[in-house]
């Protein structure tokens, strides 16, 4: 009989699905939306920094929106979060992903029609940076509580680092590099699949975020009643 995959073996992949979201919503708003990003809040701060030394291409108006959707979003998953109890932080955990996936859904209808380069001061534009910057908020509050290894989704840097820091070539004992490098690779997949949709429609790609971050959260809440239900049996 084959073995009931735990809670704690899914969320891994789980992680990776919407890591791969996070390359696709960074494709839409930096190469759609003006060159901002509302998943990536470095590159994001870095590109307000640019604008503010007036730098052509980039901002402020954009750039801020994005930053402040994204604070708002943290603030509002932090606050659900905080309320959780430890036995149960996986069930909110999963009403925030319930919730990025309402966020990126009205930011795929505000795309709909569209390809390419909104035109900057649009309204879909500033509905597409406020919805997904609210979604990739909220997912980052979550994430981060859930405090899985190598794992943020959103944030590379620290992974690369560790990927080549812990690596037998610097003595190391290559630990989790199958993460590590499963993060990097879903990433760039997402927003290399996320720059080649957006040619054709914007509302594709991020449709395509939608329907992995539903598979993604799918699969977590399977598994977490699979737990359970193993446990009750257990238990009685």
């Amino acid at each position: 009989m084959a073995s009931i995959p735990t809670t704690e073996k899914v969320i891994p992949y789980a992680l990776l699905g919407m890591t791969a979201v996070t390359g696709l919503v960074d494709a839409v708003s930096f190469l759609s939306l003006g060159r901002v990003f509302t998943a990536n809040m470095t590159g994001n701060v870095v590109i307000l920094a640019f604008a503010v030394a007036h730098a052509p291409g980039v901002s402020v108006a954009r750039s801020l929106t994005a930053l402040g959707a994204f604070l708002v979003g943290a603030a509002v998953g932090g606050r659900i979060l905080i309320r959780a109890r430890t036995d149960a932080l996986l069930q909110s955990v999963l009403l925030i992903f319930a919730s990025e996936i309402a966020f990126l859904a009205a930011a795929m209808f505000a795309a709909l029609g569209h390809n390419g380069v909104l035109e900057y001061a649009s309204a879909p534009l500033y509905t597409i940076i406020l919805s997904t910057a609210l979604a990739m908020g909220m997912r980052n509050a979550a994430v981060r509580k859930l405090g899985v290894a190598d794992l943020t989704t959103t944030v590379l840097t620290l992974t690369i680092t560790g990927l080549a820091a812990d690596s037998s070539l610097a003595g190391g004992s290559n630990p989790r590099w199958q993460r590590r490098l499963g993060s990097i690779v879903a990433m760039f997949a997402g927003a290399a699949v996320g720059a080649l949709l957006i040619k054709r429609s914007v509302f594709a790609a991020l449709a395509l975020a939608v329907a992995t971050t539903s598979v993604s959260s799918a699969l977590l809440l399977a598994a977490n009643r699979w737990s359970l239900q193993s446990r009750a049996a257990k238990a009685g």
